[in-house]
């Protein structure tokens, strides 16, 4: 699978080395060149020295070739711009990094589903382990070849869990309707808007991801970093 990140900060280059690893290409947008020069002596990978929130430089990573656009930088407003560039030319799948929760609001209207706040996923740790009970840290449960994958029930969607016919190896475990988690089992009926969570083998993610993330076809743009830029 092929990602892009903008961004060299260290979300961006541990995630970046945990999928060079496994033999996946990785494109990094950095407006810092001498980050560029120094990260490139040591991750092998592509790098577009630039500002990833502009059109012309995220025109030249090739989005309809790309699987993932990570909007990963310290500002949140460049975040949600490369966002919104990148989900206009036609990137499959787009994450925002938002560090204030006051534009979680703005980001959903905007249709940016895949938004990640850091600060809320600790701050939910943390309350757990006070709480007492035996907090489980995900890392230490999705392990191998697990992998969840989530997606918002449409109208052909809405039936019971059965009749999903998900693929060998993939479960619905659990959905939230209207931010309220529920279980899922065979008999769950979905509504349209449920977010469904799948548990699944790894080997199904590219089939799920055609099925629920299918984007329509676009030209494909030029693509001048399919080198590295040392």
């Amino acid at each position: 699978m092929r990602t892009v990140f903008v961004g060299a900060g260290k979300v961006s280059i541990g995630t970046a080395k945990a999928l060079i690893k496994k033999g996946h290409e990785v494109v990094i947008i950095e407006t810092d060149k001498a980050k560029i020069d120094e990260l490139s002596e040591e991750i092998d990978c592509s790098f577009l020295h630039g500002d990833g929130s502009q059109p012309n430089i995220l025109h030249e990573v090739n989005p309809a070739q790309t699987d993932f656009l990570f909007c990963l930088t310290n500002s949140d407003q460049a975040n949600v711009i490369a966002s919104l560039v990148g989900r206009s030319l036609g990137f499959k799948r787009v994450v925002t990094s938002i560090g204030d929760p006051q534009f979680e609001g703005i980001c959903h209207e905007l249709g940016l589903k895949d938004t990640i706040i850091p600060s809320r996923t600790i701050s939910r740790y943390l309350e757990d382990m006070v709480g007492g009970g035996e907090n489980v840290e995900l890392s230490t449960v999705i392990k191998d070849e697990a992998r969840f994958f989530t997606f918002t029930a449409k109208e052909e969607n809405a039936v019971p869990v059965k009749e999903l016919k998900l693929p060998a190896e993939a479960r619905a475990v659990c959905y939230y309707r209207d931010g309220k988690f529920s279980h899922a089992d065979e008999e769950t009926t979905f509504r349209i808007g449920d977010e469904v969570v799948v548990l699944t083998h790894s080997k199904n993610m590219p089939a799920l991801q055609e099925r629920w993330q299918r984007k329509p076809a676009q030209e494909e743009p030029r693509d001048s970093a399919s080198k590295k830029n040392k």
